[in-house]
């Protein structure tokens, strides 16, 4: 992506752990690389297809005034995320923040923090196979739809699928779906999670019947190997559930460990299943 930059920008605000800090104010110095794409606005000399860095440079002000942060670490989390959530062409930013009055009784130029935050592109799987299924999945996806830090929600058609594991059960309809989103990976997974818990999830048998099932299939490119989460989900080139509504929407997109497509995935899986028939 291309990049517009913002340097040292000056701001006289109120951020500290010191009651002096928050009552008098001090000075900061604000650096912003805005990613985005500029080729059409290069191309065609008209500002609506970049971004105004005089506006984000006003909007940067006002929104480091708004409220008070004892650590300059939050003023530069809040900001970089109010950055992308105001500004849809902007997908990527990096923030630093300087404090050059850095009240630690020692000579310096100044104290900094510096963040990258970005819109990343994930994938999930959902499902349900209790009560009103269509129902279920169609809250859980207004959910998606309604928080700030998810945007693009894109899901696939529903396909009625036989129940997988545990098989004494109902049989569920399961659908893919394409996000971008500001959460990380944990941060996306305990969202997951509350959105079950208010559609009524339960845990009591492991592949048992649900209200709501929503599982992190991928996660840009990441892979993640921990005790709560594992991207990519670990057993979704066995579930034909996951891998047809995937290819709907995604057919090209790229497992980081196989480095299969899904449309690969799925033809395999397809072989696999005619040879075990």
């Amino acid at each position: 992506m291309d990049e517009i930059r913002i340097d040292n920008l000056e701001i006289y605000c109120h951020h500290g752990l010191l009651k002096e800090e928050t009552v008098l104010g001090q000075k900061f110095l604000l650096s912003l690389v805005l990613y985005t794409d500029t080729r059409k606005a290069g191309r065609t000399d008209d500002l609506s297809f970049s971004v105004d860095y005089a506006d984000i440079a006003h909007f940067t002000e006002k929104k480091m005034k708004e409220k008070n942060y004892k650590l300059i670490e939050a003023a530069a989390e809040h900001l970089a995320e109010d950055i992308l959530i105001h500004y849809p062409s902007v997908r990527k930013v990096c923030v630093e923040l300087k404090k050059p009055w850095a009240p630690i009784l020692l000579p310096l130029d100044s104290v900094s923090v510096k963040i990258e935050r970005q819109w990343t592109r994930a994938y999930l799987s959902i499902g349900s196979n209790m009560g009103d299924k269509q129902a279920n999945i169609e809250q859980a996806v207004v959910a998606l739809m309604k928080d700030e830090r998810i945007e693009n929600v894109k899901m696939s058609k529903w396909i009625e699928t036989e129940p997988y594991g545990y098989v004494d059960q109902e049989k569920f309809l399961n659908a893919a779906i394409s996000i971008d989103t500001l959460y990380s990976p944990q941060e996306l997974l305990e969202f997951l999670q509350k959105v079950e818990k208010d559609g009524h999830r339960e845990r009591t048998i492991r592949w048992g019947p649900r209200t709501i099932d929503l599982d992190i299939i991928f996660f840009g490119d990441k892979i993640i190997n921990e005790e709560e989460l594992m991207i990519p989900h670990r057993d979704m080139q066995n579930r034909d559930f996951v891998l047809v509504p995937l290819e709907e929407i995604a057919p090209w997109a790229v497992h980081p460990v196989f480095h299969k497509t899904v449309s690969e995935m799925l033809t395999d899986f397809k072989k696999r299943h005619l040879l075990s028939v």
